[in-house]
């Protein structure tokens, strides 16, 4: 017997707000049934589990225990720009001379996420 992973979870302050943000990030829906002020709104994703955003009262205080890794289809750092462009804020540039490495953004609230090098520079490129 096993568990399967439905979801995860997202503390916020603005639960639609936030899932628009990573609706635009991930280029997958907000769920229809959701409106602005919903206290629970999710992103429903094409595969694995959704993104799921629950209002919360309190403000995010301390780094993530638990985080999301991005793996763009092209450029790491074309896909880090457009980001930024969306709302995201740097928190870390971990990107080395020869190419690896990552960058830790975060999301307009302060949740904070990597972008990992993007499938197109891995193919050119060794790890």
């Amino acid at each position: 017997m096993v568990s399967v992973v439905l979801n995860v979870a997202i503390d916020c302050a603005d639960a639609y707000g936030l899932a628009r943000f990573w609706s635009e990030v991930t280029g997958r829906p907000v769920d229809p049934d959701c409106e602005p002020g919903d206290h629970e709104t999710q992103v429903l994703m094409a595969e694995g589990p959704m993104l799921y955003f629950n209002q919360v009262p309190e403000p995010k205080t301390i780094k993530n225990r638990v985080h999301l890794c991005l793996r763009p289809e092209t450029y790491r750092d074309l896909e880090t720009e457009r980001l930024l462009g969306l709302g995201a804020t740097l928190v870390a540039d971990h990107r080395y001379p020869d190419g690896t490495g990552w960058v830790v953004l975060a999301d307009p609230e302060g949740n904070e996420f990597c972008v990992l090098r993007g499938t197109a520079e891995r193919a050119a490129t060794p790890s």
